[in-house]
């Protein structure tokens, strides 16, 4: 069951001087029941405009958002069925009021329980849900009594308190110690199938993508250049960009060396994004060619969404926005392979 669609969403911000700056171009994807799609990429690619756009935050420029099929959802309604898990646990909460407060507000606002021993219970099943017990000793304390791992629980708590049929998770886990941040991807995914809910993912990790989703969207400069299978796009990329991101994943048994490596490498990468940035894209040719290895004349064009086939020949929906595909849309096609970067001198 489609729970939520985007149909050609583009996303716009206004600028002092000149056009318009496009944060988004012509994205479309659907969120199913009790499944999650992740949404992948650099600092500033565009994830966090799609994400403002789907709780209504920023109003598009132009594309349609349907929920359950249907568009133009009243403002009640949809922020019911839509809710938003934050990046910061440290700032999404209210130092000045207390847990039961946080929880009992959204379920009176949207008449999920009445006031009294209705809401208390209410409030003590969500915490209790969310792995917050004693519940009646949590609900009385405020944010800052909480370490981080638990202000995130209570965050996620508050956005399941109106019942949503979609989560949108902004990034839940990168303000967090690394050692609590398996507990809380396997406690939204708990959640979400529990509750049937559609979970939109936002991440730059590639490695809990693949493995808390099933399916990955890739984004670099606003547009989607690779989307499938989840195993498919991490262990087996087409997109150049894609393959970049895999390569710069960290690895846990490099050496001091090698991370001092990858830190230059990271420095020089930003550098260079920045300078992009600056950069005037010429009609509809690929985003990416300037950093691309293979770019090539054509790629000043719009590139076509080509379809990657697994080599059993069957159709898994895996795609890539790139003309090295142009001739095999069809087929399994073999990616070309970035070659690995060098550190800055």
């Amino acid at each position: 069951m489609t729970a939520l669609e985007v149909r050609d969403l583009t996303i716009e911000y206004p600028q002092a001087h000149g056009r318009p700056f496009r944060a988004v171009h012509d994205l479309s994807f659907s969120l199913h029941a009790g499944q999650t799609l992740a949404l992948v990429g650099e600092s500033g690619s565009g994830k966090s405009s799609v994400l403002k756009a789907l709780s209504r935050l920023v109003r598009p420029a132009r594309g349609e958002i349907l929920l359950g099929g249907r568009e133009g959802v009243r403002g009640t309604e949809y922020r019911r069925a839509v809710q938003m898990v934050f990046q910061d646990p440290f700032a999404s909460l209210n130092p000045s009021h207390t847990i039961d407060h946080h929880l009992r507000r959204p379920l009176l606002a949207t008449g999920r329980a009445r006031r009294g021993a209705e809401a208390d219970a209410a409030v003590a099943e969500l915490l209790r849900q969310v792995n917050l017990t004693p519940a009646a000793d949590v609900a009385r304390k405020r944010p800052h009594e909480l370490s981080g791992g638990q202000r995130q629980r209570v965050a996620i708590a508050r956005a399941l308190a109106p019942q949503p049929d979609v989560l949108l998770a902004d990034e839940p886990v990168s303000m967090l110690d690394v050692s609590i941040r398996l507990e809380i991807l396997n406690l939204l995914d708990h959640l979400k199938r529990e509750r049937d809910l559609a979970l939109l993912y936002v991440t730059h990790d590639l490695a809990t993508a693949r493995h808390f989703s099933s399916e990955i969207m890739v984004m670099y400069r606003g547009e989607v250049v690779e989307r499938g299978p989840s195993d498919e796009v991490i262990l087996s990329p087409k997109h150049p960009y894609t393959q970049l991101l895999a390569a710069a994943a960290p690895s846990t048994g490099a050496t001091r060396e090698q991370v001092r490596a990858a830190r230059q490498v990271r420095l020089a990468a930003r550098a260079q994004r920045d300078a992009e940035r600056r950069e005037v894209v010429v009609g509809d040719g690929c985003r990416f060619r300037p950093r691309c290895p293979f770019a090539m004349e054509k790629c000043t064009q719009r590139p076509p969404e080509a379809r990657i086939s697994p080599a059993d020949g069957t159709s898994s929906g895996h795609r890539a926005l790139c003309w090295l595909y142009e001739d095999t849309p069809a087929t399994a096609a073999t990616a070309p392979t970035v070659p690995p970067q060098k550190a800055a001198p």
